[in-house]
């Protein structure tokens, strides 16, 4: 044992004797240094299973039993409930003999231990960002009592509340608190995935007036078992029919998760749905245990919650079917493997997901299948290459190799959130004035990029629409609208949640679709098939029975990903070289070196403006989605159309009377003229998505899309 286990409080050291711990790993030892000897925040990164939660409550309960504070101490913050019940076990176990009582506070916890911690405020919180708005909006003067004086703040999974607006809730929360309270805690950032260190620390400080430490643990990664394989569609096939193609990859995919305790990942949850129906089917053919499970943000928590306990305690080989929601750190045990269908979005996506399997010592074990339905005419150049298929490739070169992660950029004018924190601000307050609240709103880290004028155009159009209402004071309260809306428990969230249906079997939910299925459809949800008897549109409710065969469910489509510069670069290293991936299965081999032979007799990857017919080039500037999207309406300021072929393309099509030199001659015009961004013909409701942008003036939607999302410098360095 190290040093730092003798420093750990003496029931910290009796649990790790009991459960046979031989050290501490480095991240435990370097995280105990910086709490100790420090007063700076803390950002602990590094893999799934690699002791981060232990590193983070170790010494901070050590310090919390040696110097008892006088309300809570330590405010776990996490994005996921399951993610909270499943911390609240571990820390039991460890508080079992440490006399530190810890609370989970979120929509399912229990009302009277809720109550018992507002009475008598003490130990550890783990806690929603939604639990802790509705805290510091209904209940001030609990608040104030509450964390008058938290000694820390753990923030787990930092890499998702960075990339979303629920992060910047929980930084404009916590200066919010310290606020009231007049106490600044130690900040610690927990993620297994961070792309750029910098700025993970700079988002962890906001608002905190702290430095960080981000300590550089011996994370040496060992072995890493991959493979990619790869099945052919045929042609004209129905979709809700599995063809030759199909069938194969699933008989494929129920051989190799036989016996094996595994998670399958796809990019959407039509995909698994259709995915685990089909493994299920084939395995009662072969007279199989139903060993098939399904997770995503739509099945009812009550069977996620299932899944997630079979998977951890089970003897049988539970196979799991998932989207994104099983990327988070939920303690599922070890697994054997995952399987990944298709490409992941991201490379970020691909480290989580990969980081599920090789827990414990295990080598880490990851399966990529993909099915090709390559439809392409003689004329057609591009269309017969698989862009993703590509993209899986550079993914694991780029992480494997280099160790490479999307670095997340920063949102500098996030209005939706100005207007969420500006009415739960004024709900808590009280009346204010115009210059107390535009201060109190403004001041916050988060809004720093906000200006005065940009506020002052908010607050006199919520007065308008009546969220706000000026008092014969002169001062500003929550207007009729207004209360409506913030009395309404949906807005303690600030993530955009489409209108559901619930689904019930008798009494028991199976989960939620997003549309209407009438009586007697049938329809797939949690891997298995059902019809509807009835729907009672007034409580959105379908109820439903269990019927046998195989079914698809058409969800809106949720694989919306964004391609950054340094991906679509490796992409055109991959087809430009010769490197034969060991990874890949000999037909991935001979797919990869078609695909490089039609590349390079297209010249897309040495020319920018390639011609497809008399009035059609595509133009690859090997940028990421932003700084492509930034070319296109650079270019229909000129009056030159053109058009992404799908989302997550790395080309633009052209359509332009002259020739490819002119096109190009036009673009390096662009990029020599320094266009003003503010001036481009965008489409009239051009926005960043966000919740509550219903509420906010236009032109400050536009003006977040021109500064937050179009990258022109970084489309000049990328052509550079």
């Amino acid at each position: 044992m190290s040093d730092a286990f003798g420093r750990l409080a003496p029931f910290i050291q009796d649990y790790i004797y009991a459960n046979e711990w031989t050290e501490l790993r480095a991240v435990q030892v370097a995280a105990c240094d910086v709490i100790f000897d420090t007063e700076c925040n803390l950002l602990l990164s590094s893999g799934t299973a690699s002791g981060k939660t232990e590193a983070a409550f170790l010494p901070v309960l050590t310090d919390l039993a040696k110097h008892p504070s006088s309300s809570v101490g330590i405010l776990y913050i996490s994005p996921l409930k399951a993610l909270i019940n499943d911390q609240f076990k571990r820390l039991e176990q460890i508080l079992v003999e440490g006399n530190i009582p810890v609370c989970k506070w979120h929509g399912d916890a229990s009302i009277s231990k809720k109550n018992a911690l507002v009475k008598k405020p003490e130990g550890v919180l783990q806690i929603t960002p939604e639990s802790l708005e509705s805290l510091l909006m209904n209940k001030r003067g609990a608040s104030i009592k509450m964390f008058s004086d938290l000694r820390y703040v753990i923030i787990d999974e930092v890499h998702h509340f960075m990339r979303d607006s629920r992060g910047i809730q929980v930084l404009s929360l916590l200066e919010r608190m310290q606020r009231l309270t007049g106490n600044v805690p130690r900040r610690i950032g927990l993620s297994a995935t961070l792309g750029d260190i910098g700025l993970a620390e700079r988002w962890l400080n906001t608002g905190s007036g702290r430095e960080c430490i981000s300590p550089v643990t011996d994370d040496k990664s060992g072995s890493i078992r991959l493979f990619v394989h790869r099945f052919v569609k045929a042609q004209d096939d129905d979709a809700t029919h599995a063809d030759s193609g199909d069938r194969a990859h699933f008989e494929y995919l129920f051989k190799m998760t036989l016996d094996k305790k595994t998670i399958i990942f796809a990019n959407s949850r039509e995909e698994i749905e259709f995915i685990m129906a089909n493994l299920r089917e084939i395995a009662l053919a072969n007279k199989a245990p139903d060993v098939y499970r399904v997770h995503h943000g739509n099945v009812s928590a009550q069977l996620r919650e299932q899944a997630e306990d079979e998977m951890k305690v089970s003897e049988d080989r539970i196979v799991t079917g998932a989207t994104v929601t099983l990327e988070l750190g939920i303690d599922i045990g070890s697994l054997d493997q995952a399987v990944q269908i298709g490409a992941p979005a991201t490379v970020s996506s691909f480290a989580q997901r990969l980081g599920r399997c090789g827990r414990r010592g295990q080598v880490p074990q990851l399966l990529f299948t993909f099915v090709e339905d390559v439809q392409a005419t003689a004329a057609d150049k591009l269309g017969p290459i698989n862009w993703s298929f590509i993209r899986l490739i550079a993914i694991i070169q780029l992480y494997t190799k280099h160790r490479w992660i999307e670095p997340i950029p920063p949102q500098k004018h996030p209005y939706s959130l100005v207007y969420h924190q500006t009415m739960s601000t004024l709900k808590s307050n009280g009346e204010l004035s115009a210059a107390k609240l535009a201060q109190e709103v403004l001041s916050l880290g988060s809004f720093k990029s906000i200006s005065q004028d940009d506020f002052k155009l908010l607050l006199n159009h919520l007065i308008a629409t009546e969220h706000i209402q000026k008092t014969e004071q002169g001062g500003l309260i929550i207007g009729r609208v207004g209360e409506k809306i913030v009395n309404h428990f949906h807005f303690y969230t600030v993530f955009i949640v489409p209108e559901y249906y619930l689904v019930k079997d008798e009494n028991k939910p199976i989960g939620t679709v997003d549309k209407i299925y009438p009586v007697g459809v049938r329809f797939s949800l949690a891997g298995i098939t059902w019809e509807t008897l009835d729907v009672n549109e007034k409580s959105k409710v379908l109820f439903v029975k269990r019927v046998p065969g195989i079914s698809v469910v058409d969800w809106n489509v949720d694989f919306e990903s964004e391609l950054h510069t340094v991906l679509v670069r490796t992409m055109r290293s991959i087809l430009r070289g010769n490197e034969s991936y060991p990874y890949l299965s000999d037909s991935c081999k001979e797919r990869l070196a078609e695909i490089r032979y039609l590349a390079l007799g297209s010249t897309i990857t040495e020319n920018l403006v390639t011609q497809l017919s008399e009035h059609t080039f595509a133009v690859f500037p090997w940028v990421g989605t932003r700084q492509l999207f930034t070319l296109h309406f650079c270019l229909l300021g000129r009056g030159i159309k053109s058009k992404m072929p799908w989302r997550t393309a790395v080309y633009l099509e052209v359509c332009f009377g002259g020739t490819a030199e002119e096109l190009e001659r036009e673009i390096a015009d662009i990029l020599a003229s320094k266009p003003n961004l503010h001036e481009l013909p965008l489409p009239d409701d051009i926005e960043i998505a966000a919740k509550y942008n219903e509420y906010v003036p236009y032109p400050l939607l536009r003006k977040q899309f021109v500064e937050d999302f179009l990258d022109f410098d970084g489309l000049v360095e990328g052509l550079e």
